[in-house]
């Protein structure tokens, strides 16, 4: 059961019905628990029995509208992250909406389901997202010089590469790594999705070249935010990795990036304590204690075509992965706390 929000409390300041209740229904299906108000007067009711970590809120509304109520707020000490979502064309509105503190402001009708859930988890998660989403921008801002510039694309790729040792979504994660010092190799990329569950990835560069690295860059850009759209589309189920890898597949072809690459994507939910594993390409082991399972390493990307691609799903509290191939290899260690 995938749940992003779960455990987050969400206010929903809103006197259209309709907008109210689709608002409502969809954090719901993310796992969040959420409590209605129909206006800025309802909302300073509402907000004198709860404490929520995120409130939405519309500007025009009757009694009392979003602007005075944020207003109100700030003014008590309340620091908790705002959205607006708002059908207001007034930009002086906007402007003050965002000078007294609001983290982000949309405008109605919200046509991107995708623009929606990234303000969203931008309000919850700051640290884990915000900084990511600069990464992107700064690496597409960029693409056509580093297309041009291999050693500098290698060197960004390798400032890129996660800690050995961090701890996310409640989990303590550390890696070990074999590969020439000289060129890059085997490249690692983990992240966050939410408190409770984060996705990672292993690329081997070198049968590609320099359109590995290009790869390994393009990939580390869209890599969260193709996951992400998926398992909103799952709904409560967990994540379908083939079908990502022939998403990526189909993107480095759009970008004309050709070679092969081997590719080994996994997920982890430290809720429900489950691991999916799915290799095109490169070779795997998975030890979790009791059992030791050889993941089948399939077709690298670039060749992929309609082939299969075996999933591995399983329930464990802390685990370790061999991962190697022609770049060299690696060892990914999982706990959750």
């Amino acid at each position: 059961m995938t749940q992003p929000l779960a455990g987050k409390q969400i206010l929903i300041v809103e006197d259209e019905p309709v907008f109210r209740s689709l608002l409502d229904s969809w954090l719901l299906s993310l796992g969040a628990e959420t409590a209605l108000a129909e206006d800025g007067v309802d909302a300073m009711e509402k907000m004198a029995e709860l404490r929520p970590d995120l409130m939405i809120c519309d500007i025009a509304m009757p009694r009392m509208n979003g602007l005075k109520l944020v207003e109100f707020l700030r003014g008590k000490g309340y620091q908790l992250p705002i959205l607006i979502i708002s059908a207001t064309e007034n930009m002086a509105d906007i402007a003050k909406a965002l000078r007294l503190g609001v983290q982000d402001v949309l405008l109605k009708p919200v046509k991107d389901i995708n623009r929606l859930r990234e303000a969203v988890f931008s309000c919850l998660y700051p640290a884990m997202f915000n900084s990511r989403v600069e990464e992107e921008e700064r690496l597409f801002e960029d693409w056509d010089a580093l297309v041009s510039n291999p050693a500098a694309a290698a060197k960004l790729l390798q400032e890129l590469q996660p800690p050995v040792q961090q701890t996310i979504s409640h989990c303590r994660i550390n890696y070990r790594q074999l590969v020439s010092a000289d060129k890059p190799g085997l490249v690692l990329d983990i992240a966050p999705l939410s408190d409770k569950d984060l996705a990672f990835y292993c690329l081997d560069v070198t049968r590609a070249g320099e359109n590995g690295v290009l790869a390994a860059l393009l990939l580390r850009a869209l890599f969260n935010g193709l996951l992400q759209e998926q398992l909103a589309h799952q709904g409560q189920r967990l994540p379908e990795l083939g079908n990502l890898l022939k998403q990526v597949n189909q993107l480095l072809r759009q970008a004309n990036l050709p070679g092969q690459f081997p590719l080994l994507v996994g997920y982890y939910h430290s809720g429900i304590k489950n691991l999916i594993l799915v290799s095109a390409g490169l070779n795997g082991t998975l030890s979790t204690g009791e059992h030791q399972i050889q993941i089948s390493n399939g077709v690298p990307l670039g060749t992929l075509g309609n082939t299969y691609l075996n999933q591995i799903s399983q329930r464990t509290e802390a685990w370790q992965c061999q991962i190697w191939g022609a770049g060299g290899r690696l060892r990914l260690m999982l706990s959750a706390e």
